[in-house]
Formats: structure tokens, C-alpha cells, sequence
């Protein structure tokens, strides 16, 4: 409730200058310079509301485009193109299973072309941690699993459990199955259900790093942008002396080897060594050197040759002689 408020006021008397009347006034309320009540809570209110978020800017990192020379490159390694034609060689004498079970037999099996590119980049995926043969069985596996063609549309149709009873013996298959499945998703998305002719747009997609990506672009395009380094030839190189200092990971070696072997060896590389690494140098710690003519040729610095035999000779201790006589008698 408003109040009213009073005051003094003085006034000259209009009968007599010299003389102050004073009187007592009266005022009005003055409205409330406040707002009122139901503006207040309504202020209230818009003062509580919550300001809508601005959308963060992406968390996801800007993927760095993967290197293709060294600063430095790496000096050619002594007597390497005798190296390179003896495991050649060697390696026309047999049949590993990456000739008959490898990545790039996956395609053989399909007809439409951007399947038979996309069935090259399954059988890479699942190549990784997992053996030829393996990973052999468990693509066609997959691709009886999704229909009986290996296409983007078929793998995204295709529930996960579908996926990965299929693909349920090659390492990681847990992993490899989302993999497999974000991937799809953006080839659709993003490159028109087909597999991707750079080396950075494919390693962009899930579960794809430099090694696939190299392969790929060979397999699936013709196309020789590099070299795919796999565990074989990180280590049999690194045996061979071709790195000083040894190198510590496939992309160091991969790096070294771009730097000096010439490029039209690229796409031989990896299918040679890989099948020489399987037969020859099985076992990373004792590798088969006794069947390899690196050894005896004095090319291989890591040669592990067997010491011979010795022979043992069992040793005489001399001792006091002994005298024995036999006493006959004559009857």
C-alpha cells in the first residue's frame, strides 16, 4: 500500500512581506521507479534461464598428411642390388602362401570393379596381427556372410554380429568390425562407395595406416605411390644392415627405403620379402640362415651359421705300468 508523504512549506504572507507562513502540504505517492511484482519475477526468470551453449568446435584432430621423403635421405646400403637378386632368386624356387593367400587374391572373386577394389581394402584390414591363410578364409567367410559379394552397401546392410562371427579368427576381429563397418559408412558418405586413389583419404578411414594404404593404391589402382612395410620387411631389412641406424618402426624403415631403392622396385618389395620372411625367416629369433645363400655369400651381416661339431676325444691318463707274470708249472 502506498503512503502519502508530508512537508514544510513556507510561504511569504501576502499581508505583510516581513512575515513567513508555514504550512503543511501534502503529497501524492510517486509510483515506484521498481518494476512490479509479476515484471520482476518474469525478470527473474529470464535472468535464470539458461543461455543456449554455443556448439564447441570439433575435438577431432586435423589428420596430418603422411610423409613421403626424408630431409636426409638415407644412403644406398653396399652391395644391395646383389642382395635384392639373390633373394629374388631364392625366392623363385618356392611358394609362400602370400603368392596364393594374399591380400591381393581377395578381388580375384569379384567381378563388379569397385567390389573388387573394396575387397582388396577388407582383406588388407583383416590382414593386420593375422596370417594368410587366416585371413584368406575369413574374407570369404565374409563375403558368403553379406550375400556373396563383398560391396560397401552389402557391409553396411549387414548387422555387426553378421561381421564378426565371419571374421571371428583373425586378431582384433572385435575391433575390426566396427572398423570395417565405419568405414563403409564413409566411403558412401564420402567417396562415392568406392576405395580412394590418395594415400591421406585412405588412411583417413578407420582402422587403415600408411602400410594398407600403399598396398591398396598397388592392388586395387596400379598405382605406385610407395612402399607397404609390413613386419617381414622391417625386420629382414634391418638384418640385411640396410639401416644405420636401425630403424624402430615400419614408417622409419619405409622412409629410408623410398629414399634410395629405385621407385620401379616399390611394388616388388614388399610381395618378395614377405614371402622370403615366411619360409626363410620363419622365427624372429632364430631364423632359417643355414638355407639361405645370403649367408654363405657374405651378404647378410646377421647371418647365423651353426659351429661345427666338435669332436671328442676321450684323453689317455698315463699311469704306472703294471707287470703281470704268469708262473706255469710243467708236470
Amino acid at each position: 500500500m502506498l503512503r502519502r508523504s508530508t512537508r514544510l512549506v513556507e510561504t511569504v504572507s501576502p499581508f505583510n512581506s516581513s512575515v513567513t507562513l508555514v504550512q503543511i502540504k501534502q503529497e501524492e505517492p510517486r509510483p515506484s521507479k521498481r518494476p512490479k511484482t509479476e515484471d520482476s519475477s518474469s525478470s527473474d526468470e529470464l535472468a535464470t534461464k539458461p543461455k543456449p551453449k554455443r556448439p564447441k568446435p570439433s575435438s577431432q584432430k586435423k589428420q596430418k598428411p603422411i610423409p613421403q621423403s626424408l630431409a636426409t635421405p638415407h644412403p644406398a646400403p653396399d652391395r644391395w642390388r646383389e642382395t635384392y637378386a639373390a633373394i629374388k632368386d631364392m625366392r623363385s624356387t618356392f611358394v609362400a602362401p602370400v603368392d596364393t593367400m594374399g591380400c591381393d587374391q581377395a578381388q580375384m572373386k569379384e567381378s563388379n570393379p569397385k567390389n573388387r577394389r573394396f575387397a582388396t581394402l577388407i582383406s588388407l584390414m583383416l590382414s593386420s596381427q593375422t596370417k594368410d591363410e587366416v585371413t584368406d578364409a575369413a574374407v570369404s567367410r565374409l563375403r558368403e556372410a553379406v550375400g556373396g559379394a563383398l560391396s560397401v552397401d552389402a557391409i553396411i546392410d549387414a548387422e555387426d554380429s553378421v561381421i564378426s562371427e565371419a571374421i571371428a579368427k583373425v586378431g582384433f576381429w572385435r575391433r575390426k568390425t566396427v572398423y570395417i563397418k565405419q568405414a563403409a559408412q564413409k566411403l558412401r558418405d564420402e567417396f562415392d562407395s568406392d576405395v580412394p586413389k590418395t594415400v591421406d583419404e585412405l588412411c583417413s578411414l578407420p582402422g587403415v595406416g600408411p602400410k594398407m594404404a600403399f598396398l591398396a593404391l598397388q592392388i586395387a589402382w596400379n598405382l605406385n605411390h610407395g612402399i607397404g612395410v609390413d613386419v617381414h620387411v622391417h625386420r629382414i631389412t634391418n638384418r640385411l644392415g640396410w639401416h644405420r641406424p636401425p630403424t624402430k618402426t615400419p614408417e622409419e624403415t619405409r622412409l629410408n627405403l623410398q629414399s634410395w631403392l629405385p621407385t620401379e622396385l616399390h611394388p616388388d618389395i614388399n610381395h618378395m620379402l614377405v614371402g622370403f620372411g615366411q619360409v626363410h625367416d620363419m622365427s624372429p629369433v632364430r631364423p632359417k640362415c643355414d638355407e639361405c645363400t645370403l649367408s654363405t655369400a657374405g651378404l647378410c651381416p646377421s647371418a647365423q651359421l651353426p659351429k661345427p661339431k666338435s669332436k671328442n676325444v676321450s684323453k689317455r691318463v698315463a699311469g704306472p705300468a703294471i707287470q703281470v707274470s704268469l708262473e706255469v708249472s710243467e708236470e
